[in-house]
């Protein structure tokens, strides 16, 4: 006898479908499982016979064959325990194939015939839906990220024993879907610094506010303890609200890593990696072709505070994502593609003493060690950072100043931001698209420059020698300081700002 369960397992960003099939035959026995299993498969047969016993079946006395289909796909993880165990079940005939047929099911069990939460279930269900499935059994930790995607039947799974009386239509004991005004929100308290709670630095506040409205990579330079990693740490509570779509792809990450498994991440991620990590935490890779920060970061902020201390080799790596908002891994046996939209926010000192240019500390180093400090950070890496700006050290008499109304000042940039990134929208036709998404091509086509602006910016280019990619992000940034002016065209005082955030 022949059985089919119909499954699948996360691979890369999206996922494949895996048909579980099962033989039973006489001899002596046995249970064995090929098709390209790993260890973790291997050792689900342990599992899922314990769970069947513990479930109050039988296991079948007899030669048992499980083979994962495609057999040259390589399968990872525990996600095929459950279909493996409904399998023996059919084959036993415990249950019939009716009563899985055009269903999907997935999950982890442990040895007592509970269903354990598993990663990457968006991909999943993303896979049953390709593929018409009507069903899909999902373990019940798993159902809040599951339902996210829409138009498809999705319960959740708590027992091998509760799924066993479902399909038999003997109980009711399987979680329907939850209705989307049933996930559970994230406070709306803003926790962490504010601009507010910023002393001074009104020209890094303001280019902190163009560059989330414009979705800009930005550098802050300055002494140490002028509030550049305080600056950075207010931008977090200032990125707009996330859209539905925006919600599943960081998700869906945070899912494969394993980093969330039940919950909806409804906020904007903030990512700050030490400058000890190496290129594969930062980029994304090992074993299993995993997402890096630069992908945790998607839809958020990577912020690398003292950027010019992390390794070359790690900062030269993030040219082609800043470029291409994604990351592309190939290993010699996969080749993965995650998202990395993100917005980076860097800050360094202007030499390694810190001090460069302070009038109250006198800088102890050398020529050459300022040269070697700031040549960490190469051209092309420069190039394509969209906002720089200098800060300088706080006076002491203004730190204690007392703060009134401690909120206006957030409220005040953050609702502008809101309304620019509005009209970004409106122009663009679409959401999650910002001015620093657009394509050169896209810049001529679609922004609009007065004519004094445009004579501004080609005296500019002509004395300051702009590549392309500078003259273009120029007026993207210029575009965004706009937005945030409610222009319809680039004038000139916004083109004359912009160029003041580029390093010369």
């Amino acid at each position: 006898m022949i059985s089919k369960i119909k499954s699948a397992i996360p691979f890369s960003f999206g996922g494949k479908a895996v048909e579980v099939e099962g033989d039973i035959n006489r001899g002596l026995p046995a249970f064995n499982i090929v098709g390209m299993a790993n260890k973790t498969i291997n050792e689900s047969k342990e599992r899922v016979r314990s769970a069947i016993v513990n479930s109050g079946f039988s296991f079948p006395d007899r030669k048992v064959t499980i083979n994962l289909a495609p057999a040259d796909l390589e399968k990872d993880g525990s996600y095929l325990d459950l279909p493996i165990a409904l399998s023996v079940l059919t084959l036993s005939r415990q249950l019939l194939m009716a009563d899985v047929k055009d269903k999907l099911f997935v999950g982890e069990l442990s040895l007592n015939g509970e269903v354990r939460n598993i990663r990457g279930i968006i991909n999943i269900v993303e896979v049953a839906k390709e593929l018409g499935i009507s069903e899909v059994y999902v373990p019940i930790g798993n159902l809040a990220q599951a339902s996210m995607v829409k138009n498809i039947n999705i319960y959740g799974v708590d027992t091998l024993q509760n799924l066993f009386l479902q399909l038999k239509k003997q109980g009711t004991t399987c979680t329907p879907r939850m209705a989307s005004e049933s996930y559970k929100k994230a406070s709306k308290n803003v926790s962490g610094p504010i601009l507010d709670h910023i002393r001074g630095q009104d020209v890094a506040k303001r280019a902190m506010a163009i560059a989330i409205a414009g979705h800009h990579n930005i550098l802050i330079s300055g002494p140490p303890g002028a509030g550049k990693t305080l600056l950075a740490k207010a931008a977090a509570n200032l990125l707009p609200e996330l859209t539905t779509e925006e919600k599943i792809s960081i998700t869906k990450i945070y899912s494969i890593t394993g980093m969330s498994t039940g919950e909806i991440i409804e906020s904007r991620p903030f990512r700050s990696p030490h400058h000890t990590a190496s290129a594969t935490s930062i980029i994304g890779g090992g074993a299993g072709a995993m997402p890096g920060e630069i992908s945790l970061a998607h839809k958020g902020i990577l912020f690398l505070d003292e950027i010019p201390e992390f390794q070359r080799s790690v900062l030269e790596a993030l040219r082609q994502p800043l470029e291409d908002k994604e990351i592309s891994i190939s290993r010699a046996n996969r080749k993965s593609t995650y998202p990395a939209d993100f917005m980076l926010v860097a800050t360094m000192n202007p030499c390694p003493c810190g001090y460069l240019g302070d009038s109250t500390h006198e800088c102890k180093c050398s020529e050459t060690q300022i040269q070697n400090y700031q040549k960490k950070l190469s051209g092309p890496l420069f190039d394509r950072i969209d906002m720089y700006v200098g800060v300088d050290k706080v006076e002491n008499t203004d730190l204690m100043r007392p703060i009134e109304n401690s909120n206006v000042q957030h409220n005040v940039v953050k609702n502008t931001i809101t309304d620019a990134i509005r009209r970004q929208r409106a122009r663009y036709n679409g959401d999650g698209i910002y001015n620093s998404s657009l394509s050169s091509f896209e810049v001529s086509q679609k922004l609009k420059m007065e004519p004094q602006a445009e004579k501004l910016l080609a005296q500019a280019s002509d004395k300051l020698g702009l590549s392309a990619r500078s003259y273009f992000k120029i007026i993207k940034v210029a575009q965004t300081i706009a937005d945030l002016d409610k222009s319809a065209i680039i004038q000139a005082k916004h083109l004359a700002e912009a160029l003041t955030y580029r390093k010369h």
